[in-house]
């Protein structure tokens, strides 16, 4: 007999996520110590704070304010390696030793108050400032963490901090929006950048973006609008990547009112506006941004190598720092509040969950996302993160920039995720350019295409997209420009004969349908994409003699019914339309009727309707047939070959195709229609 103890068996999983997924069970352990770090340092926070959204209001006592009980302004600024802080601008000479500050040493903050002063020598709206900080017995100029607006000198290109205080502060009018009216449960995401979205080569304002490209994007059908470059950057060029004053709206494209405006003007028109967020990084600049603030080398980031990007040439915060973690969250509030954004999207999250900040790692299974890769720190600021965006809005919109695949990041903390909402299905526009740069459509591997497009997470949400900016910018080329070449300036006349100009517009009808219907539940377009702009983003730099030729958007072209631009645009409406109509991305995933590798056509059904798609380069098909899940009487809903859309008119719209085979038949329902090649015909119940 053998004396061996039986095993114990291994305890249920209590989590929602690991219950889901039996390959996470082993891992369970490492979720529920994150919870209850989250849990441990909520209850720290609240302790000294009183709670989450209380902790997130240093922007609120932090930077310059006026205090009018006291009767002047109040300057502070957490700096606690620093000798000496000074208060230096316009108001007092940039006399660096005109206003000191005192420190507090318990906190690290500096504070100085500074009463009216009927002589002028007192900071005035429109007034322009920095901080003097001394520290290792040498002094710089800097510009204080929490301000509120940077401007640049035109001749200096010098930035300092400048005092806003509006005559008329901004009045609000979108009291009366909500997210989930305008989404309905699926986003249409207009992903944009306000300075370079007017055709004229200069920088728009946010004035010119309201009043000329929002009517466009709800025209064309998208319902949330999100926004790059917003937070101050001293480089143009980086679209706002590599961001310096978190706290200030670019000042490069108008006023914080301005900014205002946009977003109410957004609101009134019932589209989501996203701001398009940068915690994951910064600019590594002294004299615009936040490096080396108080000579400690690691205020707000790592010290060392450990705060370098090996990758983006910026730097890294320290996430596990409690004023660090205070910094964004407030950042966080003040966006939400004082410009009613309505959620983020936020940059970069692959590089903040992981040590290794994904680069060069392949992640090819769970221990690469639960090894001691993984940044405990960074996971937990999310966490804190998505935990305050939910008790400030609820509804608002948390869409994660995540190339590893973590599980559970977009699924509430309870269930065992992180909290998003959505993640960025980048596998997408990566396939379609490795597809188009290296395959001629006659050779696409329709089994492969299937697997891109459904291979996501169950229970985690995906924002679909074929491109985005990143494919729009030069060194690279957007899908109109790989698939139509030399044509996309000399062949895009609509009584154009052009074959080769044909097929692109064939084919890239059919990449944004096919990618829109089944690859995500939610979809996003950068601006211009939707009608196949045909010129990639150069921001002005030395090598292009400072130019903006190719930073603007040529909404001419889409306009020209002329032009097949206009005919990728019109399809591009046509598409949404049917989405919102269909409440297509809000019910569930798509469904894999058929492939037919031979004749190279995919069949799958999403919201009651079944999408065909032909990829066959020549061939046409007579009585093709057709499997549907339901008998009944069908009809096309949507035909990317009407003459309107670039196409040749080959079906006959007004026909009702009704199923054959089923009900108690031994064969499955079926339709028998004619199947044109290069086409994407959609059929509803009719």
């Amino acid at each position: 007999m053998s004396t061996d103890s039986p095993t114990a068996a291994a305890p249920a999983p209590t989590l929602v996520l690991t219950q889901e997924d039996s390959w996470l069970q082993p891992y369970e352990p490492i979720l529920l110590a994150r919870q209850q770090r989250l849990a441990d340092r909520l209850a720290a926070i609240t302790q000294a704070y009183g709670s989450l959204g209380k902790f997130a209001t240093a922007h609120q006592q932090l930077g310059l304010h006026y205090d009018a009980r006291r009767r002047g302004y109040v300057v502070r600024e957490w700096a606690p390696g620093a000798e000496a802080v000074n208060l230096v601008g316009d108001f007092n000479f940039w006399n660096r030793a005109a206003d000191p500050l005192q420190k507090n040493d318990a906190t690290g903050v500096w504070e100085a108050f500074l009463p009216d002063d009927a002589n002028g020598r007192r900071p005035a709206a429109g007034s322009r400032y920095k901080l003097h900080i001394v520290a290792h017995g040498q002094g710089k100029d800097r510009l204080p963490a929490y301000l509120r607006r940077a401007v640049q000198d035109e001749h200096t290109k010098d930035y300092s901090a400048q005092l806003w205080m509006p005559e008329n502060p901004f009045k609000w009018t979108d009291q009366t929006f909500r997210i989930a009216n305008a989404t309905k449960g699926q986003p249409l995401i207009y992903e944009a950048h306000v300075g370079m979205a007017q055709e004229e080569g200069r920088v728009g304002t946010y004035r010119e973006f309201a009043d000329y490209i929002l009517p466009r994007i709800q025209a064309d059908g998208y319902n949330c609008v999100q926004l790059m470059a917003v937070l101050e950057h001293p480089y143009y060029g980086s679209f706002g990547y590599h961001v310096a004053n978190f706290f200030a709206p670019s000042s490069r494209f108008g006023t914080p009112e301005d900014l205002k405006y946009l977003v109410n003007e957004a609101h009134k028109r019932g589209l989501v506006v996203l701001l398009d967020l940068v915690h994951s990084h910064a600019v590594k600049n002294e004299a615009e941004g936040l490096a080396d603030f108080d000579g400690s080398g690691n205020l707000y980031f790592h010290k060392g190598e450990r705060g370098n990007h090996p990758g983006w040439d910026s730097k890294l915060f320290d996430y596990g720092r409690p004023e660090v973690q205070q910094f964004l969250l407030s950042n966080l509030r003040y966006w939400l509040e004082e410009f009613h954004f309505d959620g983020f999207r936020f940059d970069g999250v692959t590089s903040m969950l992981y040590h290794h900040h994904g680069e060069g790692h392949a992640f090819g299974g769970y221990d690469s996302y639960f090894g001691p890769q993984a940044d405990d720190d960074a996971i937990l600021y999310l966490m804190l993160a998505t935990t305050l965006v939910r008790e400030l809005k609820k509804s608002a919109l948390l869409i994660a920039e995540d190339m590893s695949g973590l599980p559970g990041l977009c699924r509430p903390i309870a269930e065992g995720g992180v909290g998003f909402d959505y993640r960025l299905g980048m596998g997408l526009p990566d396939f379609w350019i490795k597809t188009l740069k290296h395959q001629r459509d006659e050779d696409w591997d329709l089994g492969q295409l299937w697997h891109q497009l459904a291979n996501r997470r169950a229970g985690e949400k995906t924002v679909a997209y074929a491109e985005s900016h990143d494919q729009a910018l030069v060194g690279d080329k957007t899908l109109a420009q790989w698939l139509y070449g030399d044509a996309i300036y000399q062949h895009m006349g609509v009584l154009d004969g052009d074959q080769g100009a044909a097929r692109a517009t064939a084919l890239h009808k059919l990449i944004r349908l096919v990618t829109l219907s089944a690859g995500g539940e939610a979809y996003l377009n950068f601006m211009g994409n939707e009608f196949g702009h045909p010129e990639w983003i150069d921001f002005p730099r030395a090598g292009n003699d400072w130019s903006y030729h190719y930073a603007r958007r040529q909404w001419s072209l889409a306009d020209n019914p002329d032009l097949r631009y206009n005919q990728l645009l019109a399809f591009d409406q046509a598409m949404l339309g049917l989405a919102r109509e269909r409440q297509l991305l809000a019910k569930g995933p798509a469904q894999l009727l058929n492939i037919d590798y031979g004749n190279r056509i995919m069949v799958f059904e999403r919201a009651g309707l079944v999408f065909v798609f032909s990829f066959n380069v020549s061939e046409s098909f007579f009585d093709y047939g057709i499997p549907v899940p339901v008998i009944g009487r069908y009809r096309l809903v949507l035909n990317s070959d009407r003459s309107e859309f670039g196409g040749f008119t080959r079906l006959d719209e007004t026909v009702i195709y009704d199923t054959l085979g089923g009900g108690g038949t031994a064969e499955a329902p079926r339709l028998r229609l004619y199947v044109p090649n290069r086409v994407a015909l959609v059929l509803a119940r009719a």
